[in-house]
């Protein structure tokens, strides 16, 4: 089983996003059972559910989500997971310090052929962005974990 975390500040927008298309690419191509794909922030809106803005584009693309609960990533969860995917540089650096290591911790768009940031629309209001620039990193991580198995 492959266990990826996705990881962004608040745990209601980006990492939330990344979760929901990276499991419906799972699923439409039937590895559900290969998979276990959650997210967390590195300082989570705790308790808070899914950004409107995020819940609307993933309506607008037809990936289905359910209700969610922001949880803040802990030390523990290391163990719990193969890969910790960053939306941008300070949770790879809050991930890195909270774990003492950068072994499974990495950047989506690392994945890409255009390797930069993903800015979080909380602050940017632009989630059509956000939704293209993860969907893009979620397909290319999605070829890398398949081929890496």
């Amino acid at each position: 089983m492959i266990r990826i975390c996705f990881v962004c500040q608040g745990n209601i927008c980006r990492s939330t996003m990344a979760e929901y298309v990276f499991k419906d690419l799972v699923r439409k191509e039937g590895l559900e059972k290969d998979f276990l794909i959650e997210s967390r922030g590195v300082i989570a809106d705790v308790g808070s559910d899914i950004h409107p803005g995020t819940k609307s584009m993933l309506d607008k693309h037809n990936i289905p989500y359910s209700k969610h609960i922001a949880t803040q990533l802990e030390k523990n969860d290391y163990e719990k997971y193969d890969y910790f995917i960053g939306m941008d540089n300070y949770n790879v650096i809050s991930m890195k310090k909270l774990f003492g290591t950068d072994k499974k911790v990495y950047k989506l768009l690392d994945f890409t052929k255009k390797s930069k940031e993903i800015d979080d629309p909380w602050y940017t209001h632009n989630f059509n962005v956000t939704y293209e620039e993860i969907d893009r990193g979620c397909k290319a991580l999605f070829n890398f974990v398949k081929n890496n198995k």
